[in-house]
């Protein structure tokens, strides 16, 4: 598989790693790595498996957690990097959460944008109103249902979904026009699919410096979880909550994510 990645800034920076989720792409960063490359950052933004033509398994095997989280190794690998700063929003903070508890030599920092630890997100959906707020992830278990719906009227649904999310009108055409490129919302749905079969290799505690980035506005993930991930973090960790803002951090606030970045990345403290 070949990825698209972007890759900005100084060379010789501090490199950070920075993954969408779902329906996203790189372009969910595109506020905000020009505001991190001006602090002399390097930011390395991959189109995750499955949001680019030409790195698109059939199959939802392939999109077990263990491979999103082998993807970001092969990446340090190739841009020549033993470790890096890693951001994730979404999808992509499960995989950055995953990546710092297994492989932990490879992770400066964790920055989870919205997203709890998995163990916390799990046991919050038995617990709390998690479960409501994740029913879409068993309707997502369907076959080609899903498909159908969202993308039936030039993908009206998904896109009216998007927007009642709180993402702003612009991302959600482009991600719905993604979206609609054949294969794509299949393998995306790929990553909800693939959820039973990630779960015999549990994301344990990790040991990284980690800061956690969770707004009132989030529609999807609620509060138990968030409040619950720092029992499983062995390290310095900080919770930011950003009020009235939606599920959309990176898009609706970058200004905010890069300030909160940039410090972690130079110093983590703890609260």
């Amino acid at each position: 598989m070949v990825f698209d990645v972007r890759d900005a800034g100084p060379a010789d920076g501090e490199p950070v790693v920075l993954l969408h989720g779902f329906p996203q792409d790189s372009t969910a960063f595109a506020r905000l790595t020009p505001l991190l490359n001006a602090t002399g950052l390097r930011t390395l933004v991959p189109d995750q498996r499955g949001y680019c033509a030409s790195a698109r398994p059939r199959g939802r095997r392939a999109y077990r957690l263990r491979e999103a989280v082998d993807d970001v190794l092969a990446l340090l690998y190739d841009a020549g990097l033993r470790s890096a700063h890693v951001v994730g929003h979404d999808w992509g903070g499960g995989v950055a959460w995953a990546l710092a508890a297994w492989h932990p030599e490879r992770v400066r920092t964790l920055t989870a944008l919205s997203t709890p630890h998995p163990a916390a997100l799990q046991r919050a959906v038995l617990s709390s109103d998690q479960g409501l707020r994740s029913y879409y992830m068993g309707l997502f278990q369907l076959p080609l249902l899903p498909e159908r719906v969202l993308l039936a009227g030039e993908g009206a649904a998904l896109r009216r979904a998007l927007l009642r999310g709180g993402l702003p009108a612009e991302a959600a055409d482009h991600y719905v026009r993604r979206m609609r490129e054949p294969g794509a919302l299949t393998a995306a749905l790929n990553w909800y699919r693939a959820l039973p079969l990630s779960l015999g290799r549990p994301v344990g505690t990790v040991r990284v410096p980690t800061l956690h980035v969770w707004s009132t506005g989030d529609a999807f993930l609620g509060r138990a979880a968030t409040e619950a991930s720092a029992a499983h973090v062995d390290a310095p960790y900080r919770l930011e909550v950003l009020d009235d803002v939606s599920h959309w951090i990176p898009e609706l606030v970058p200004e905010r994510v890069a300030e909160l970045v940039t410090a972690h990345v130079a110093g983590p403290t703890e609260l």
